[in-house]
Order: C-alpha cells, then sequence, then structure tokens
C-alpha cells in the first residue's frame, strides 16, 4: 500500500530554530531574551501564544496607587511616574504578547499625556493603559465601549462634559469624527483585503458631515463618575477621588433628544433622554461595519509585522476578524494569532526586499536593548524620564504622542524616496530626519556603555538602569561569535554576510591587551561597539 505522506506543519505548528525563534519574539515582545528564544527553539509558535494568552498582568494603576501610598504627603506625581511603570511591564513583565499588543493598541487609540487634561492626572494615564491591556485579548466591542467611557479618552477627545444642543451651542463633533476616522472604519469603504472600493475611479467616502453631526449627539451627556449626577458633579464639582479612572457616567439632563442619523442608522427624537441605548446602538454600528475588520487587522499588522503587508494578508486577518472561526466577530485573541502564524509573518524572509518589514520605531529599539542584555534597574522602578527629544534622546516617549494621529500614521510616505517610488508605506520613517538619526545613535553610544535614566541612592547618583554583558564578554576574544550572538539578539540573524564581515573586521581592530588589568577595557570596548554597530544599521533597524 502506499504511505500516507506526512502532512506539512503549518506557520503556527512547525518547530522553531534558534533564528526563527528570535525572529518571532521580535515581532511578538518587546524583543528577545536568549533564555527565552533557547526555550523557544525546538516548540511552536502556537504552544507559545496558547501559554502567552493565559498569563497575567501587573497593573499600572496599581503601581501609581503604590508608589502614592508610600510617598511623603504633599509629593507632586508626575509623567515620570507612568513612564516608570511602562518600562518596568515592557522589560520585566512575563505578559510579553499583552505587553506589545496594548502598546499596539495604544498608537489606535491615541491618549496622550502632552494634552494637559490628561497631563495632569497621571494615574488615569496608567488606567486607561490598563484598559488596553485588560481588552486586548478580549472582544473589539467591549474595547471599544470601554476606550469610549474612559475618563481620559474622554478629557483627550472632548466626549466628557459635552453637552446637547442649546440656542447657538451644538454638541462637540471632536469624538465623533475620531471614533469614525481613527478607530474604527476610516476615510474610505474598503474591500475585505483592505483596499478601496471604488466608484467611477474615486474612493467612496465612509461617513459625511451630516453623520458627524448626528453622531455627535449620541456623545452628549457623559462626564465624571461620581454618587450623584447634579449639574455641579457634570462640570467637575466636588471630583470623586476615583474619578480619574472610573467609566464616565450618564447625565441624561445634558443629553441630546434630537434625532441621531448616522451610517445609515436613525435614532428618532424622543421626550425621554436615554443616553445608555443610544451609545449602545452607535457603538453597536461601528463594531459591524464592514470596514472594521481590514481597518484594523491592517494597523495591528503593520505595528507587530510588516508595514507592507499583501492584500491576501490583510484579507485573511479581516476575516478571522469578521468571524473567528466559531460565529464570533472582532475576537482580538483570533485577529493576534492569525496575524502572527500568518504564512506572510512566518515566512523566511528576503532581508534585502523593500516590501519586506518594518522600521523598529525608538522605543523598540530601546526595550530590545534592555530586553537582550539583561538590564536591570538600581531603584527597581526603571526611572526613565521624557526621551522624546529628538537631538538629545531617542525622538519618542511612551505616552506622549504629539496628536491623536499618534507618532506617525500608518499611510506616511517619506517624500522623494525609492519608498514613494515603488508605491510602498512606511508609517515610522514619520519619526525619522537628520536630527532624530543623529539624536538615537549619540543616545546609544552613550547608553550602551554607561547605561541610562538616573536615581540616587544613599546620596549617590547614577544611572538607574544598567545592561549585564556577562556573556558577551566571554565571546569579546571570539569577535564572529560575539557578532553571531548579538546579531542572534537583535535581529534574529538576518543580517547580511556583508554586515557580519564588516563588523568582525571592526571589532577585530579593538585592542585586548595581554594585562590582566588592563584586558577587561578591551573586552568591554569590543562588546560595547558590536552591539552599537548592530543598532546602528539598516539591517537591525529595519525588522524583517
Amino acid at each position: 500500500p502506499t504511505p500516507t505522506p506526512t502532512p506539512t506543519p503549518t506557520p503556527a505548528e512547525e518547530l522553531l530554530t534558534l533564528d526563527q525563534a528570535a525572529r518571532f519574539l521580535g515581532q511578538a515582545t518587546f524583543g528577545p531574551k536568549f533564555s527565552e528564544i533557547g526555550s523557544l527553539s525546538g516548540t511552536t509558535v502556537s504552544s507559545w501564544l496558547n501559554a502567552q494568552f493565559n498569563v497575567g498582568t501587573a497593573s499600572h494603576k496599581e503601581y501609581m496607587d503604590t508608589v502614592i501610598a508610600n510617598s511623603p504627603p504633599g509629593t507632586k506625581f508626575s509623567h515620570n511616574n507612568t513612564f516608570e511603570t511602562f518600562w518596568t511591564q515592557a522589560v520585566t513583565g512575563p505578559d510579553q504578547l499583552r505587553q506589545r499588543v496594548k502598546f499596539a493598541l495604544s498608537q489606535i487609540f491615541v491618549v496622550s499625556l502632552i494634552d494637559s487634561g490628561v497631563g495632569n492626572k497621571p494615574r488615569g494615564m496608567a488606567s486607561y493603559y490598563d484598559t488596553l491591556g485588560a481588552h486586548a485579548f478580549g472582544n473589539f466591542r467591549n474595547l471599544l465601549e470601554a476606550v469610549t467611557l474612559h475618563p481620559m479618552m474622554g478629557v483627550y477627545l472632548a466626549m466628557l462634559r459635552n453637552q446637547k444642543e442649546s440656542g447657538n451651542r451644538v454638541p462637540d463633533q471632536n469624538y465623533a469624527r475620531e471614533i469614525m476616522q481613527l478607530f474604527t472604519i476610516g476615510l474610505y469603504m474598503l474591500n475585505l483585503d483592505g483596499s478601496p472600493k471604488l466608484s467611477g475611479g474615486n474612493p467612496i467616502e465612509t461617513y459625511t458631515p451630516a453623520d458627524i453631526v448626528g453622531l455627535s449627539r449620541v456623545f452628549t451627556g457623559w462626564s465624571w463618575y461620581g454618587p450623584d449626577k447634579t449639574d455641579f458633579r457634570f462640570r467637575g464639582g466636588n471630583l470623586d477621588a476615583d474619578a480619574d479612572w472610573r467609566p464616565m457616567q450618564s447625565y441624561p439632563q445634558f443629553h441630546s433628544t434630537l434625532e441621531k442619523m448616522f451610517l445609515g442608522v436613525r435614532i428618532p427624537a424622543s421626550n425621554t433622554p436615554d443616553p445608555e441605548g443610544d451609545l449602545r446602538i452607535a457603538l453597536d454600528t461601528l463594531f459591524n461595519h464592514p470596514n472594521v475588520g481590514p481597518f484594523i487587522g491592517k494597523q495591528l499588522i503593520q505595528h507587530l509585522v510588516t508595514s507592507n503587508p499583501s492584500a491576501l494578508y490583510v484579507g485573511r486577518v479581516a476575516q478571522v476578524f469578521n468571524d473567528n472561526g466559531q460565529g464570533v466577530r472582532g475576537d482580538l485573541k483570533a485577529v493576534v494569532k492569525a496575524i502572527l502564524t500568518d504564512t506572510e509573518a512566518r515566512q523566511a524572509p528576503d532581508i534585502l526586499a523593500p516590501n519586506v518589514g518594518k522600521l523598529r520605531e525608538p522605543i523598540l529599539r530601546m526595550t530590545n536593548w534592555m530586553r537582550a542584555f539583561n538590564c536591570s534597574s538600581a531603584s527597581g522602578r526603571f526611572m526613565i524620564a521624557n526621551i522624546d527629544d529628538p537631538l538629545i534622546g531617542i525622538g519618542q516617549n511612551p505616552f506622549r504622542s504629539p496628536s491623536v494621529f499618534n507618532y506617525f500614521r500608518p499611510g506616511y510616505v517619506p517624500p522623494n524616496s525609492s519608498i514613494a517610488g515603488s508605491g510602498l508605506v512606511a508609517p515610522e520613517m514619520q519619526l525619522t530626519a537628520e536630527t532624530s538619526v543623529t539624536g538615537y545613535l549619540n543616545t546609544m553610544r552613550d547608553v550602551i556603555v554607561n547605561g541610562i535614566g538616573s536615581t540616587n541612592i544613599n546620596g549617590n547618583p547614577k544611572r538607574d538602569v544598567q545592561p549585564s554583558y556577562t556573556v558577551e564578554l566571554t565571546l569579546a576574544d571570539l569577535p564572529a561569535e560575539l557578532v553571531d550572538r548579538v546579531s542572534l539578539l537583535l535581529t534574529g540573524r538576518k543580517i547580511t554576510t556583508t554586515l557580519r564581515d564588516q563588523i568582525i573586521t571592526a571589532i577585530s581592530a579593538i585592542y585586548v591587551s595581554n594585562d590582566p588589568v588592563q584586558a577587561p577595557i578591551g573586552r568591554q570596548n569590543r562588546v560595547s561597539a558590536t552591539i552599537f554597530l548592530m543598532m546602528a544599521s539598516p539591517e537591525y533597524l529595519v525588522q524583517k
């Protein structure tokens, strides 16, 4: 009898090599650690994902509460405290997949500390980030409602204290516009594969000014949480101690009772205000719009895997958003798994192909370095202050997007570039200019050697976050092995032979003395140079 052929394993079930494990962890975490690469090697993406979906997560808000409780009365809390909890979890959190996905979600559902109303409530910002993490593997409909009712989103996009029409006053339209344009359906009607639907050769707009007007009436009559629903509390008086993080509550007296027409749906005028019912209809309408799967799915692909996914890749992910295989729409766990196990994500990439991969944004470069080289914090708090100055920092900082459009737009095309000439996009390039390139290189040249952040322990100021190069130092006399280890950690060994040879030649030229007192200096210089040259290279900067 003819033997039954052994089925070819799917990308999710294929046993991973070291290089494949490192590359996958570069997509699914804040950066691979050598121990994690070794643990994943010889196992499957599917088993790792299933385990990660069940790992518990720490609370950023609870961290803020602990800091507040342990600080002297009158201590002023600032953005720095939210930065601390971000870096701590991004670098040390065991729930790396959730950490990476909620960071991606934070760049779609943007709230920024740069806004003074949000900036004055750092605990609220920490809670908002918790909200994204709590729903990262849940249902998109629930995420959409949680985001809509979070007070920091209410402050940021002016839904909080938004009032019904009266005289010449009309409801604020900001949230109505952005929930459509940025959070759900985008500007133009899409096919399942993310390509625009056309009419007469032109894209079809998803909504009109009239839709914004109708939807803006839905988002009226919501304000701060509290034990009552008085006009005084609606306007911010007698603010509850938990109002910065508890979901907004409705104040029917401020909710519009006019007819609400949007996206083909009509909520008739009523003498009885129904803010909860109107909100439910609006969010259900947006959630069920056919654009949401390709619009959100493509952006998550861009944040995790590649800036220019094929239409087929987008279509496969959008189909999973529409139906997870069990008749459920909006299952983000299924969407994340589809993104990371897709053939296009798992196939061995052509490292020279211009349409493959994505530029690593600065925050991911920093966490990649910290995790790869087992950085620890002397204070235990990862006390890294604002580093988004492009000339003296890395050009990006958590929670400080310059606008609701994120640090960069998903469709950004660098002008007058080969990328533009090829019809491709490069979102993270919107952060890139001569100053930011210089700032990143100067910062990393310093940080790789001296660490980052600052703390003061027993009157001794020092860099708070320090790397451990113990293993790398043992390879300093073996340049090829040192380069291969660093390349595995930072690129999944996706570098050209030319770059590998160049770095080996460069570090081999760094003198290591025979003097046992002086030799450690030379070895440290070789390790630092290897890491710096790798992190400065195009092969590292573009995640393949």
